[in-house]
């Protein structure tokens, strides 16, 4: 053989070498080689906010199918949503939502102040607040258990999470009300929400006095709701206070029962000062409209998460150091 005929069979091996296989790796549809159209990739955007690129990966492992595509964008995205629910998401929003005499306050949040204006999320947390509605109680479980719109909650979450990229939690639930009471809401700014419930009154007195326990936070509604406890742990630290006064055992015990009656009076509602008007408390307020208190909540988004400081000129160095 001469040298020609020997270069020209090891490189025909070296080609025959390294070409595909007819079976290896081979798909059993064509959908590599499917025209994707501009069309079709607009209309998955829309539906799943995910990036063109993304889109049209999607639509060509499934053959152009847009219903199956966004169900792959969502199954790729649920990674993504895994991984972003260990981060903080302190800010969002308290929505409200009533029916049959049943009022519902619902917090839903996020990581930043611009998602929680964005209005996918609006949109997203109106419906959780609507679905609470079918849950009994404040079961957060069974709330991300409930239907919305064909999904549960907690899928709709995932998919938000991976449609707008931050963490997104729907953290508390707050029902009050029935058919035989007075229910009324009141939300300030999107972040505090109170729900009053009274026997007899209207609508807008509940109204009226949840937008006084936004402004002034009491701990309980009345006395009696007071655990005792918390009275006899109190009286205790009053005693302490003025024990070493020289006074007469019987005059240390009133001054003691006035102190606490003026922090009882501090912490619960219906012996506080109503805020509108300050010219009467708010069980005056009832009491002259005929109702009574039965209860309220009150909520506020963030309350108890605890936020990450961070330190910018720390990762700016960072940053410059090559770390």
């Amino acid at each position: 053989m001469n040298k020609t005929a020997l270069l020209f069979l090891l490189s025909a091996s070296a080609t025959s070498a390294f070409a595909p296989s007819a079976s290896f790796g081979a798909r059993s549809s064509t959908s590599l080689n499917m025209a994707v159209t501009t069309a079709q990739i607009k209309e998955l955007r829309d539906a799943t906010g995910a990036g063109m690129m993304d889109c049209k990966k999607a639509l060509i492992e499934t053959d152009g199918d847009v219903e199956a595509a966004n169900d792959f964008l969502r199954k790729s995205g649920l990674v993504k949503a895994d991984k972003k629910a260990s981060r903080v998401a302190a800010e969002g929003k308290i929505v409200v939502a009533n029916e049959g005499g049943k009022a519902v306050m619902v917090e839903v949040n996020c990581e930043t102040d611009f998602v929680a204006k964005d209005e996918n999320f609006l949109s997203f947390a109106d419906g959780v607040a609507k679905a609470a509605l079918s849950v009994d109680g404040d079961d957060i479980d069974a709330l991300l258990k409930a239907d919305f719109d064909g999904e549960s909650v907690e899928e709709k979450s995932k998919a938000l999470v991976a449609k707008i990229g931050e963490n997104i939690q729907v953290r508390r639930v707050a029902s009050m009300g029935s058919a035989d009471s007075t229910v009324g809401t009141y939300v300030h700014m999107n972040k505090i929400g109170v729900t009053v419930e009274l026997e007899g009154g209207d609508e807008q007195l509940a109204v009226d006095v949840a937008m006084h326990v936004a402004a002034m936070n009491p701990e309980y509604a009345t006395q009696d709701d007071v655990p005792a406890e918390d009275i006899a742990k109190e009286k205790a630290v009053l005693a302490a206070q003025v024990e070493d006064s020289g006074k007469p055992p019987e005059i240390v015990e009133k001054m003691v029962e006035g102190r606490l009656r003026k922090y009882l009076e501090e912490i619960c509602l219906v012996s506080q000062t109503y805020v509108k008007t300050n010219d009467k408390t708010v069980g005056k307020l009832l009491e002259e409209a005929g109702a009574k208190m039965k209860g309220f909540k009150r909520i506020a988004v963030g309350e108890g998460i605890e936020k990450k400081e961070e330190d910018f000129a720390a990762e700016v160095a960072k940053a410059a150091a090559g770390n």
